[in-house]
């Protein structure tokens, strides 16, 4: 993913405050950027790298950031970058494995404005809305939403309905999705590629909806999670070809490799039910109980059909926790 600092939005991309009924200004100057450093030994560190940048949104005066939690997991330092130029500490105060949500926690007094929450239910597909980044009108595009439906995620991640933006923006992570009412209706995950007219291709970002956020948000500041017991997460990565299920990839350490499930693994099946795409595979997984049920699983190796037993986990016992400044 691109720096914060290093690229512009095309100006025909940009919004233009004129377009909108409320204060487009003061709706971007509510977006912030975000650098992250991950020691190297972190679990994530391999996948996602040990400097990370993005961007994330005040959705409270007293300085606390939503953001994307894959920029800010494992994290032992972070800095905060305001739009008047300062840059201040922030504290990790929770991650949803669920969602895709992080929450920071500025570490200095500040007076900053913050994005009213807003009804990501409500927004219709065609609608006209601003995909907010670090920087301004000139780090930020005029978007429409393209699409409202499910998403399922190659590393245990399904979103019921997750929602879909053109034009692209180059650096989603962490992007405030701003509605017609100047509200916030998500935040920037990822960028897709997505079938267009006469056989082309176009980028689309994924956003989280911001409903998923109202139930978990006091949880969060409170506990840095859910309050709740955690789903089994297997750590494997899958992908669909061609109406199969195929393992891709394998976490260290984590329980489908102690299971001996290997990548080229076709999954039939999760304890007796048939699995044919990702939603439904990971969904029957979560169905067996919390972290730490044994799930069994059927595969295709080698010419023949094998059943194994997976002992799941809980995926945060795998990464760093939080320090404190």
């Amino acid at each position: 993913m691109p720096s914060v600092s290093d690229w512009k939005v095309p100006s025909s991309a940009q919004p233009k405050a004129e377009d909108y009924s409320y204060d487009l200004e003061r709706a971007l100057s509510c977006v912030v950027g975000l650098r992250t450093i991950v020691p190297a030994d972190a679990f994530t560190a391999e996948t996602l790298g040990t400097e990370r940048a993005g961007n994330g949104v005040f959705i409270r005066g007293n300085g606390l950031v939503l953001t994307v939690g894959y920029l800010i997991t494992e994290a032992e330092t972070l800095w905060i970058t305001l739009g008047d130029g300062r840059s201040v500490p922030g504290h990790v105060l929770g991650y949803d494995q669920e969602t895709g949500f992080g929450l920071v926690q500025a570490l200095a007094k500040l007076d900053v404005p913050a994005l009213e929450i807003g009804d990501s239910a409500a927004a219709s597909i065609g609608e006209r809305v601003v995909v907010g980044g670090f920087g301004g009108r000139q780090r930020s595009v005029a978007a429409r939403i393209v699409a409202k439906q499910e998403f399922a995620g190659y590393w245990e991640y399904v979103l019921d309905e997750a929602i879909f933006t053109a034009p692209a923006h180059p650096n989603w992570g962490g992007t405030a999705l701003i509605g017609p009412a100047g509200d916030l209706l998500g935040i920037g995950s990822l960028q897709l590629q997505h079938a267009a007219e006469k056989g082309q291709t176009q980028n689309i970002n994924m956003m989280i909806p911001i409903d998923l956020l109202k139930p978990i948000v006091d949880d969060l500041m409170k506990f840095g999670r859910r309050n709740i017991p955690p789903r089994p997460w297997l750590g494997l990565y899958a992908t669909e070809v061609e109406n199969r299920l195929v393992v891709v990839g394998l976490a260290d350490r984590g329980p489908a490799k102690k299971a001996d499930l290997r990548t080229g693994d076709i999954i039939l099946s999760v304890a007796g039910k048939d699995v044919h795409d990702l939603a439904s595979f990971f969904r029957r997984i979560w169905a067996q109980g919390p972290a730490g049920v044994d799930v069994p699983i059927a595969i295709y190796r080698d010419g023949e059909t094998r059943e194994l037993r997976v002992t799941s986990s809980e995926r945060n016992k795998f990464l760093k926790g939080p320090s404190l400044h």
